[in-house]
């Protein structure tokens, strides 16, 4: 049986661009690791979001009880990007929230630009 969630309201950043490729950041605040998958879905119901090159996420989900952290993330095929947005939330203590960046590239490498941009995008 396949469990249902509630999907939590989701906040979409403005795009950022660079050199053709266009960064949004999107969010949501959490409690359950299948309330990231809703969010993860709903967000890819918009399909020029599903087309994306790159939908990168990471989350931290505070377990009270336990005092400890339930986290994630996902490159998407974007080599480190996850790490780099699980240690911004980690950085800065962040509770009970996903946060996904979708990349659309432009046909030019961006080098390591394209990390400073997942960051802002997230922020």
């Amino acid at each position: 049986m396949t469990e249902t969630y509630e999907t939590p309201p989701i906040t979409h950043g403005e795009p950022i661009t660079d050199r053709k490729s266009v960064f949004q950041g999107h969010s949501a605040t959490i409690v359950t690791v299948g309330q990231v998958r809703s969010v993860l879905a709903k967000i890819k119901e918009n399909r020029k979001i599903a087309n994306a090159k790159h939908n990168i996420y990471a989350y931290r989900i505070y377990e009270k009880d336990k005092n400890s952290f339930i986290q994630d993330c996902d490159d998407d095929g974007e080599r480190e990007a996850g790490k780099i947005l699980m240690l911004l939330l980690e950085t800065v203590d962040a509770r009970n929230v996903i946060v996904v960046v979708t990349r659309w590239f432009g046909g030019i490498n961006l080098g390591s630009d394209r990390y400073r941009h997942i960051k802002n995008a997230a922020k």
